[in-house]
């Protein structure tokens, strides 16, 4: 059902969003077919009834270094998402391109990506289905190291980093249609306390990487752009550097709207990680 909400008065949905339950061990998620005996995802979750609240009206309010995520009207040439060397190729250049222009950054070098669809998913084609957990991508740690990583490999001296601020940026999108279920939640990235965040491992057949999952409070305010569009793009702050703005890391979900029609269509969507440098002494956007 919907509601007016406290939160600057804008109408909001009330939905369950899954917060990792205090006192559960440290999470580990197995990005592969885990060993004999070990379970694909630990860790014990909580469906939290939160407040939504549509975020349209006041859209030109929210960015980046401030909340930790941004509403773009970012139209793509590109129409086929099925093809990976295609989707770097093509909409790689375009990504790079939307978001040095939304930060102001000198470089932006896009990285990897994920396209989502659940029923594509469970019928075996290579994509992922909507994450419904709070989380964050990256951590203090895995953050810049994974920039170090994807700059080696582009075959620059990952010692640039020093000295200079860089980010770890999403760019979400959805494809082929508006969303119309499992809509993306954003959690204002100043109502999150420290003890909020938890270190969660990604173990994959190679390494061991680390996003955030979250504990779950009341003060969370939590936003969403109902029936995002193709001609639309939404980013994320899943890192930054910089230790003197609110926004460092997002806490963001998918989740289940209730007002998504019967019969909604599956939401299929792609997002890209981009490492965003901004050059030294580059201080944050107000």
């Amino acid at each position: 059902m919907t509601a007016e909400t406290s939160i600057d008065r804008l109408t909001a949905v009330t939905a369950p969003l899954n917060y990792l339950a205090h006192g559960s061990e440290r999470p580990v998620r197995y990005n592969y077919t885990p060993p004999p005996g070990a379970v694909p995802q630990s860790g014990t979750f909580v469906a939290e009834p939160v407040p939504v609240a549509d975020a349209r009206p006041i859209a030109d309010r929210f960015t980046l270094d401030r909340q930790g995520f941004a509403l773009l009207r970012e139209p793509t040439a590109v129409t086929d998402f099925d093809d990976a060397e295609a989707i770097r190729r093509d909409y790689f250049p375009e990504v790079e391109a939307a978001v040095r222009a939304a930060t102001g950054a000198d470089r932006v070098i896009a990285f990897d990506h994920n396209v989502r669809s659940a029923p594509l998913a469970q019928a075996g084609v290579p994509v992922k289905e909507p994450v419904k957990r709070v989380h964050n991508d990256f951590t203090e740690r895995s953050g810049p190291r994974r920039a170090e990583d994807e700059l080696a490999a582009a075959g620059i001296d990952p010692a640039i980093l020093a000295g200079q601020r860089f980010a770890l940026v999403n760019l979400w999108r959805p494809i082929r249609a508006p969303v119309e279920e499992s809509p993306l939640a954003f959690c204002d990235a100043r109502s999150i306390a420290p003890e909020d965040f938890v270190i969660a491992d990604l173990v994959y057949p190679d390494r061991v990487g680390e996003i955030y999952q979250f504990h779950h409070r009341p003060e969370h305010r939590w936003y969403y752009f109902p029936k995002l569009a193709p001609e639309e793009a939404l980013l994320i702050k899943c890192y930054d550097s910089a230790t003197d703005g609110p926004a460092r890391f997002t806490a963001h979900s998918a989740f289940d709207d209730p007002t998504s029609p019967p019969g909604a269509r599956p939401r299929e969507s792609i997002e890209v990680r981009t490492l965003v440098l901004y050059g030294p002494g580059t201080a944050p956007r107000a």
